[in-house]
């Protein structure tokens, strides 16, 4: 039974960029550069059937028009119990667009609706016992973030395993955004 979701992935010049972020913070997990996406759609785990039908339904996407992503602070999602570190994507049209139609698309296969707001981002550390005043020292210190810009060429359909998270994920299958 695979678990899968959808994303953009994050170009290795980008990634490397994100990565030198890592380290100076203790109770981080760093997610491995070659992991970073951000999460259109987790979908979580299903039988091959509903796989399958969700790789079919996503071709419908095939070819939207592509669009620049930009990435523009750091942050923290949990409140007074940290949990995650990320890097967030400046809000677009274009993005929300492809989201919203994953999720019609997906809710037509029989999913149920995603039930948590969109948030695009891009995990960079799962945080264990940092609390949420070290996190903010990181964060103040690590506060000259120069946004980075890519265009995805495509959106793809990962699986992943049974984890704490933080992958590894595998591409399933990719859909090519138009130009």
């Amino acid at each position: 039974m695979p678990r899968l979701f959808t994303g953009l992935e994050v170009p290795r010049d980008v990634a490397f960029k994100l990565a030198l972020k890592r380290g100076g913070l203790a109770g981080a997990r760093w997610i491995d550069p070659d992991n970073y996406h951000i999460t259109l759609r987790f979908i979580g785990d299903v039988d091959r059937p509903t796989a399958d039908d969700v790789a079919d339904s996503l071709d419908k996407l095939a070819n939207s028009l592509q669009f620049p992503v930009r990435l523009t602070h750091l942050g923290s999602f949990g409140g007074d119990k940290p949990r995650a570190l990320f890097a967030g994507v400046e809000p677009s049209e274009a993005l929300s667009r492809l989201q919203a139609a994953q999720e019609r698309v997906l809710q037509r296969v029989g999913l149920p609706p995603e039930g948590r707001k969109f948030v695009p981002h891009v995990t960079l550390a799962r945080l264990r016992g940092a609390g949420a005043g070290e996190i903010a020292r990181f964060l103040a210190e690590a506060s000259r973030f120069e946004p980075l810009t890519f265009v995805p060429a495509r959106f793809v359909l990962y699986s992943s395993r049974d984890s704490v998270g933080g992958g590894p994920y595998l591409v399933e299958q990719a859909y090519p955004l138009a130009a």
